[in-house]
């Protein structure tokens, strides 16, 4: 899909510079750009990073991570 947008001039060059260096089109560039912004603000992002961590942590019997976990727990997100 095609769509026009007002981007401030440093962006853009920063930009231009970018797509040289990764040898992308700058369309691909923003696609990219912008697939990660939506990804790193929706609510499954969030959940899906803090899921990582908790695996890489493990289960340590830590009492503050054990409290923190209930409160999560009845939090909605």
């Amino acid at each position: 899909m095609k769509t026009a947008v007002s981007i401030p001039d440093h962006v853009f060059r920063q930009t231009e510079q970018l797509a040289r260096h990764l040898k992308k089109s700058r369309s691909e560039v923003y696609s990219l750009a912008l697939a990660e912004y939506v990804a790193r603000h929706s609510p499954e992002f969030v959940t899906e990073a803090m899921d990582r961590v908790c695996a890489q942590v493990g289960e340590q019997g830590d009492a503050f991570l054990a409290a923190a976990g209930r409160v999560l727990d009845r939090s909605e997100w």
